[in-house]
């Protein structure tokens, strides 16, 4: 008889308290495995997908893209059951609405053995129907994934069958669930059920092993299953700041062209759009002025009319809801004081979330807590780059200008051990550390991300060279672990992509220290005597003041740059 189980959204580690909800991965209606991703989620560490710990239909979802929930909170139901399986005698099951009396009865639909609700771990053992190989904080697992027995595909006859008895059996348990919230009657539920089942058949397959051909029940053709494939094709979008962006200024993704490829839209594509947008405005502005020094200014609905006729000639969004919200706000309340549509716009206002509010956070509490001072020097970086050349003309693998970098910092940091710690507020203690977990910048679409290499001082120029191709290819495709982004030592920003020359960073906390490195470019420079272009480059150290003086910094410093104008130097510690 079919459960319907609540399946809320687990703890991701790393003491993350919320997550937002990217792209779901599944719709109402559709049959999910167990383990299957159901939705994308991105926190302020990193953006995952979720899987989820049980098979059968979705009823409901929780929460739509772009809105935030709390861990616990609930993210979708799921029918789940088979009229075959008996009860399970080790286990006493409880449904959504809550555990089961002290008799061990259940509410109608439920079974003995279904130890449902969030937060209840699925017990291994002969009689479970089914376990999660995920371990999820909160769910736990119920036996090795290659043991757990998989739903076998049944008929669409069947489906439907389960779903009826779902709506009769399981009207109780459906209609107690999610007391406030998102509340959802047993009526409802039932319907969602059935109309999984009929879902289910229109599609013509099941996602829970293989799937079984449409039209047996359903009485759906293959033509309307490929209709409906065709409508819900999805955006090819992959990056959650390219949604964001769209989203904040009304932008309709389906009206936008990604140049990536395979048709991705990238960030460009979108801020062409943006451009165009605020393009045709502009243009319908002016037109409102020079009618209304003429003293024929038109009404504020063909105002709003000419500026999407404008916006559609050029390519972009052609309904006036499209349009940036602020622009239309600003153009109703210009057009009430009689001026136009030559009013002021309204500010923009960015929820400081995700990514973007996590950076914001360490870095305000690291301007907090940390006494820091910055020291820099030049130096002549052309012999190293002659080095790294020879390296790489031995052949592959190449050496990376950032591996050479890392591989100066764990020698300098082995020299001057101070910077290398952090400082115990409580205790009131310099904590040195004796491993090197070497940070470094890293900038994508998401933001300024800062993964970490393990081990760095063990580690050599081909080997660092390696992990920061990894690491910087996971973190452009989304795909870095909390893991490998917390637990640095000390970071290695190399700001010199920017074309800028220097800088004074603010310390990623909880570390004590930064090297910075700016670009590298052509100067004049007295070399052996005389006036020589060379390849120079300024390096600053931004440091706690609290774990050592301006001497030990200076030292660090210096040894550095005497390592980038004559590798030969960094020899003498190898």
């Amino acid at each position: 008889m079919a459960v319907v189980r609540e399946f809320a959204l687990p703890d991701l580690g790393e003491g993350l308290t919320e997550a937002e909800i990217v792209r779901w991965l599944v719709a109402v209606g559709d049959v999910v495995a167990v383990d299957q991703p159901v939705v994308e989620v991105e926190t302020a560490k990193a953006m995952v997908e979720v899987p989820c710990p049980y098979g059968g239909v979705v009823t409901a979802r929780f929460g739509e893209e772009g809105s935030e929930l709390p861990v616990g909170a609930a993210l979708l139901t799921v029918a789940v059951g088979d009229p075959s399986e008996g009860p399970d005698p080790d286990t006493e099951g409880r449904g959504p609405a809550g555990a089961a009396d002290s008799t061990g009865s259940s509410p109608a639909g439920v079974r003995a053995g279904d130890g449902g609700g969030a937060g209840a771990p699925a017990r291994g053992g002969e009689g479970d129907s089914e376990g999660s190989g995920n371990v999820l904080v909160g769910y736990g697992t119920g036996a090795p994934a290659a043991r757990r027995r998989r739903l076998r595909a049944a008929p669409l006859g069947t489906s439907a069958r389960r779903a009826t008895e779902a709506v009769g059996a399981g009207a109780g348990t459906v209609g107690a669930q999610r007391e406030g919230g998102a509340e959802t009657t047993a009526a409802a539920s039932a319907t969602a059920v059935v109309g999984a089942a009929t879902t289910a058949s229109t599609r013509g397959s099941a996602a829970v092993g293989g799937g079984a051909s449409g039209g047996t029940d359903g009485g759906a053709s293959g033509d309307t299953d490929g209709d409906a494939q065709a409508s819900g094709r999805p955006t090819p979008v992959i990056s959650p700041l390219v949604r964001r962006l769209a989203r904040e200024h009304r932008l309709d993704l389906g009206d936008v062209v990604g140049s990536g490829r395979d048709g991705l839209i990238l960030r460009s594509d979108v801020e062409r759009a943006i451009a165009r947008m605020t393009v045709a405005s502009s243009n319908a502005e002016r037109s409102e002025r020079e009618r209304a020094e003429a003293g024929t200014a038109p009404s504020a609905s063909a105002a709003l009319a000419g500026s999407a006729s404008s916006a559609a000639a050029r390519g972009t969004v052609a309904s006036p809801e499209r349009q940036p919200s602020a622009q239309v706000v600003g153009a109703s309340g210009a057009l009430a004081r009689g001026g136009g549509l030559a009013g002021a716009r309204e500010a923009e206002r960015i929820p400081l979330r995700g990514v973007r509010g996590a950076v914001a956070e360490k870095l305000s509490r690291s301007r907090r807590e940390i006494p820091e001072a910055t020291c820099w020097v030049d130096a002549d970086a052309t012999e190293l780059l002659a080095a790294r050349a020879a390296m790489n003309a031995a052949g592959d693998p190449k050496v990376s200008l950032l591996a050479v970098l890392a591989r100066i910092c764990t020698a300098a940091l082995a020299r001057y051990p101070e910077l290398n710690s952090t400082v115990d507020t409580e205790a009131r203690e310099i904590v040195r550390l004796p491993e090197v977990h070497l940070g470094f910048a890293a900038q994508t679409d998401r933001g300024l991300m800062v993964p970490v290499v393990r081990d760095a001082h063990l580690r050599d120029a081909v080997e660092l060279s390696a992990e920061f191709a990894r690491l910087t290819e996971s973190a452009r495709a989304g795909r870095l672990t909390p893991a490998e982004l917390t637990g640095g030592t000390f970071t290695l920003n190399n700001y010199g992509v920017f074309g800028v020359d220097g800088s004074t960073p603010i310390i990623n906390h909880p570390e004590a220290a930064m090297l910075g490195v700016g670009r590298i470019a052509d100067r004049p420079w007295v070399h052996r005597g005389e006036l020589a272009v060379r390849r120079v480059v300024q390096l600053s150290l931004t440091f706690d003041h609290r774990v050592c003086d301006g001497g030990t910094a200076g030292g660090f410093l210096r040894y550095v740059a005497d390592c980038v104008e004559q590798p030969a130097v960094l020899l003498r510690t190898v």
